[in-house]
C-alpha cells in the first residue's frame, strides 16, 4: 500500500523543575538552599532515511513524543536531560503545521537532519534565588513545557514523464 499524506501529533519534551531542598548535615545548622536545576525536555528532529519510500509507518503509530527532563535534587544535582526523538521520513517529505498549512520544512535532501521542535528548558532550584536578605527561598522555578503540534506529512511524488513525438502519416 502506497500512503503518501499523513497526519500525526508531536510533542517535545517538558523540561524538568527545579528542587527546593536545603543542606542539613549534623554540624551545619544553617546549611542554605541546595536546589539544582530541572534537565532539559528532549527535542524531535526528522531524519531523511534513504531506504524508505512511503509514510506507511506512519498511519499506524500517530503520536510521538520525545523524553521529558528530570527534575532536580538536592546537594545543587541537575535533572538529567530527556532523549531526543528522531523521526525519520522518506526523501520529498513536507512536514506543515494541521491549523495553519504553513510548510515548517521541506525534507529533500539526502542525510537532512532538521530540528523542528525544541524541548522545554529546565527549571532553576532554589539555590538560584538566595540573596543576603532572602537566605531560604522556599520556591524553585518550574520547567518550560514542550510545544505540542499536530502536523501534516506529505510526500512529493516525482513523475518521470517521457514525451514522444507522435508523427502524423499523410
Amino acid at each position: 500500500m502506497f500512503i503518501d499524506y499523513t497526519k500525526i501529533l508531536i510533542k517535545s519534551g517538558d523540561g524538568g523543575n527545579g528542587a527546593v531542598t536545603f543542606r542539613r548535615e549534623k554540624y551545619v545548622s544553617a546549611g542554605g538552599p541546595d536546589g539544582g536545576d530541572g534537565g532539559k525536555g528532549g527535542d524531535v528532529y526528522f531524519v531523511v532515511d534513504p531506504d524508505a519510500n512511503t509514510l506507511i509507518n506512519f498511519r499506524y503509530n500517530k503520536r510521538y513524543m520525545a523524553e521529558d527532563g528530570q527534575k532536580g535534587s538536592g546537594g545543587h544535582c541537575y535533572g538529567k536531560g530527556g532523549e531526543d526523538l528522531y523521526i525519520k521520513v522518506p526523501i520529498g517529505t513536507v512536514l506543515k503545521d494541521a491549523e495553519t498549512g504553513k510548510v515548517i520544512v521541506d525534507l529533500s535532501k539526502p542525510g537532512q537532519t532538521e530540528l523542528v521542535f525544541p524541548g522545554g528548558k529546565g527549571g532553576k532550584g532554589n539555590s538560584h534565588f538566595a540573596t543576603s536578605t532572602r537566605q531560604a527561598p522556599q520556591f524553585a522555578q518550574g520547567g518550560e513545557k514542550g510545544i505540542e503540534k499536530e502536523v501534516i506529512l506529505e510526500l512529493k511524488i516525482l513523475a518521470d514523464v517521457r514525451t514522444h513525438r507522435i508523427s502524423e502519416c499523410r
